[in-house]
């Protein structure tokens, strides 16, 4: 069988995308292929995704990190969910937790048990039958895989961490299985005029750094996916409006809660990101409403505490690129697209654009059938989780502004349009396959938002009241319990990832 193994790899760019990377190609490939990567001092990242979701755990096992040392090296703390404020209305509060909600029965889901309960009179709020918002509301956190003396599943967590300083932890651990750092700026991409592949980057100082496969971390810019080789970008802008970002650090403030907080604003929504040290903070919006000075004050004028620095403005166009792997040249992160960091997606975008790169690691003769399969996952995965960013604004009542007023009337995508009717009929939610965001995590984000179902699934008519009461009450006594015995959030930090202060 005739072979023509890949021999050089080039990532173009570092920060997080490039270094993640370039962590996971080492410790999978290292043995096989070179790995260089080049970055310039000059140009600096953006630098505001802070907040990751659960699988990035796996990532790091992948890796073999130490989990402590790497929350220690990183201002690291954990995250049970994202909160949302003034969402659905103006003074609403609800929380996409992660991990699954109650207990199913049978092939009966959990919250048609729970709407037939809410129908009875006798059902609690919905996350009162979460683990996780019962244990982030009450600041307490712990690694359980189940709650003690039950069936019930424990946490499921993620992080908060400085994701300039993740780079930096990736980069030492990169450059210990012997990836190659090159300092220096990209001048210019040299392409072969046989079929137009990049052959090689040439650097300011003139170096040229010759490769097989490139892959371009170069930020929203896109220097080899798009700037050379033109691969076109799809605009999502008439569904996720918001098109700036203005993003700030300020003193810590305790307790150091574990979730994330997303609150909606007139023609926007904040976010706020407690680290060990610092809150990350910023100020997502749609120019059309609001100036950027006034996306300024408002940040400024919302924070738990001092300022650390000076504000920064984002510009982004929401979308994504056409194709993700083109010719000989694959995108991660920002050079791949952009979706606002609503529920915290880019990082992971990131783990599972160079995940299927791995699997899919062509040769030098870069087979078609690879290319497509690796583009079909990844628009795959953009296009669900931009369904699900796009339901967040869709879904919401206020009228006290013209933002939102806009964001009722969208038109949606019509796999969302049939989701929507889906679950306002009898509560249906059902999970693509592969796709990122659970039943669980669809459920939270329309009940939150104040979608109601007419109706439930006559399966959860299949136990008397006096047994679905019981079930119900016995749920929230043992996640209470549970959630009892847990240490204070900041307690366990101390006792097992605390950093040591600057």
């Amino acid at each position: 069988m005739d072979r023509e193994p890949i021999e050089q790899v080039v990532i173009a760019g570092g920060g997080t995308a490039g270094w993640m990377a370039a962590a996971l190609l080492a410790k999978t490939m290292g043995k096989t292929v070179r790995i260089r990567l080049v970055e310039s001092e000059e140009i600096g990242t953006v630098g505001v995704g802070e907040a990751t979701i659960p699988p990035l755990q796996e990532f790091n096992r992948v890796l073999g990190l130490d989990e402590n040392d790497m929350l220690r090296r990183v201002q690291g703390t954990f995250k049970l969910g994202i909160q949302f404020q003034n969402w659905g209305r103006r003074g609403d509060c609800y929380m996409h937790a992660f991990g699954d909600i109650g207990r199913d029965l049978g092939m009966g889901n959990f919250h048609q048990y729970w709407l037939r309960g809410l129908r009875e009179g006798y059902a609690e709020r919905f996350w009162n039958y979460s683990v996780n918002e019962t244990a982030a509301l009450a600041n307490r956190f712990d690694r359980i895989e189940k709650i003690p003396g039950s069936p019930l599943p424990g946490i499921v967590y993620a992080f908060h961490f400085d994701a300039s300083l993740y780079a930096r932890y990736l980069r030492e651990f990169s450059e210990r299985l012997g990836v190659v750092r090159t300092e220096g700026r990209i001048a210019r991409v040299e392409r072969r005029p046989a079929d137009g592949f990049i052959d090689a980057l040439v650097l300011a100082d003139g170096t040229r750094v010759a490769g097989d496969l490139f892959i371009d971390c170069t930020g929203f810019r896109g220097l080899l996916i798009e700037q050379t080789l033109g691969t076109g970008y799809d605009d999502w802008s008439h569904w996720l409006p918001c098109d700036r970002a203005v993003a700030v650090a300020s003193e810590p403030a305790r307790p150091v809660g574990p979730y994330t907080q997303a609150i909606a604003r007139d023609a926007g929504w904040q976010w706020r990101i407690p680290l060990q040290h610092r809150i990350g903070n910023g100020h997502v919006y749609c120019s059309r409403y609001i100036s950027d000075d006034e996306a300024t004050a408002t940040l400024l004028d919302n924070l738990d505490g001092e300022p650390l620095g000076e504000p920064r403005l984002l510009r982004f166009t929401t979308g994504r690129r056409r194709k993700f792997w083109n010719r000989n040249c694959v995108a991660l992160g920002l050079a791949s697209g952009f979706m606002e960091p609503l529920e915290s997606t880019s990082i992971h975008l990131i783990q599972t654009g160079v995940s299927w790169l791995v699997r899919l690691f062509p040769d030098r003769r870069f087979e078609q059938a690879n290319i497509d399969e690796y583009n079909r996952h990844c628009l795959f995965d953009f296009d669900r989780i931009r369904d699900f960013l796009i339901l967040h604004y869709k879904a919401t009542e206020r009228d006290d502004a013209p933002f939102w007023r806009d964001c009722r009337n969208l038109a949606v995508p019509d796999r969302l349009k049939h989701r929507l009717a889906l679950f306002e009929a009898a509560g249906g939610v059902y999970r693509e396959l592969g796709e990122l965001f659970t039943e669980a995590a669809w459920l939270q984000v329309m009940l939150g938002q104040n979608i109601m179902p007419r109706g439930y699934h006559s399966i959860a008519d299949g136990i008397t009241s006096a047994q679905l009461q019981q079930f119900l009450r016995d749920l929230t006594t043992i996640i209470r319990g549970g959630v009892g015995q847990m240490p204070q959030h900041e307690e366990y930090i101390r006792a097992h990832c605390a950093t040591v202060p600057p």
